[in-house]
């Protein structure tokens, strides 16, 4: 799909054109973009391509940039999608193979106006970019925060262990993807920050000096974020490791309850064992008190072992 600002036909594109949005182009689109404004398109596997010089390139007056931005932020699952940046003194092209909110969103606050250079266009995506992706971080920082106080903070309930143990699981899973997102825009952080930054390298005098402020800005923003990013992937950690250190302490309580049981479980067995012998000659047969004998002895032999556990306050 091809969408131009300000709009053209389907057959042609006006050269009054500032901003080309290509979305999984066909043939025909990528011929209307190379025979309108002499740029060839980049394919899915150019962009893929994760070496500087491929990602950053100058040609003449035409930069062409690449960076992996964030997809699917509406569902569970995110990735990081391919889209290309092609950038000269007449049009901004970008191109993509998915759906993209932060590229709506600009297109629909410049409109048709015709009067937008196609640097201030580019500026404004990587702004809106960046933007979005700050607010990814704190949805995810509000995750962190909850786990942290379900973790950290929460009295845990010992008579409803296998909860507990379940309640710490599920907060290890939904930390464990606030630590993938987070790693998924610093790097979507990294690859703007570097476009930014080849920007202002390579567009000098033709940038004005406002877009140049605004794309100083957004290196500002992209370092304080990252920072951010690193404070709260160190708390992730620290979350994660507290987690598994609970559930270990709560398997350990269980095989020490387990333990007590079958060692307070010894006695009282050896004794009946003793005494269900079938010999024909034993003292305590025909004694009246023999079997409450053997039952008091029971009770002690549990009774005496629970005594000492406490006193070593193992239970």
């Amino acid at each position: 799909m091809l969408r131009s600002y300000p709009a053209s036909d389907d057959r042609s594109l006006s050269p009054n054109c500032r901003w080309i949005d290509l979305i999984d182009p066909d043939e025909r689109e990528r011929d209307m973009v190379r025979d309108g404004f002499g740029i060839a398109v980049p394919t899915m596997e150019e962009l893929t391509r994760i070496d500087a010089s491929s990602r950053l390139r100058a040609e003449g007056d035409t930069l062409r940039m690449s960076a992996p931005l964030l997809s699917g932020t509406e569902t569970e699952r995110w990735e990081l999608a391919p889209v290309g940046f092609i950038l000269n003194p007449k049009v901004c092209v970008t191109v993509r193979f998915v759906e993209l909110a932060a590229f709506d969103a600009v297109a629909t606050d410049i409109g048709n106006k015709p009067d937008i250079p196609p640097a201030e266009i580019l500026t404004r995506l990587l702004e809106e970019l960046v933007d979005r992706a700050a607010d990814h971080l704190e949805r995810g920082a509000g995750v962190v925060n909850d786990t942290s106080q379900s973790v950290f903070f929460d009295e845990p309930k010992l008579r409803q262990l296998s909860k507990e143990t379940t309640m710490l699981r599920d907060a290890m899973r939904r930390i464990g993807q606030v630590s993938d997102r987070t790693s998924r825009v610093r790097y979507t952080f990294l690859s703007i920050g570097r476009v930014a930054t080849f920007m202002l390298d390579r567009c000098t005098p033709r940038i004005e000096p406002d877009i140049r402020e605004r794309l100083e800005a957004v290196r500002h923003d992209i370092a304080s974020l990252d920072e951010f990013e690193a404070s709260l992937s160190a708390r992730v950690q620290l979350i994660q490791d507290a987690a598994t250190g609970f559930i270990s302490i709560a398997q350990n309580d269980v095989v020490k309850v387990l333990t007590v049981v079958s060692v307070v479980g010894v006695p009282p067995v050896l004794i009946v064992g003793v005494y269900g012998m079938n010999f024909k000659h034993m003292p305590e047969l025909s004694w009246q008190y023999g079997y409450p004998y053997a039952l008091a002895l029971c009770a002690v032999s549990v009774i005496v072992p629970l005594l000492w556990f406490k006193w070593r306050d193992w239970i």
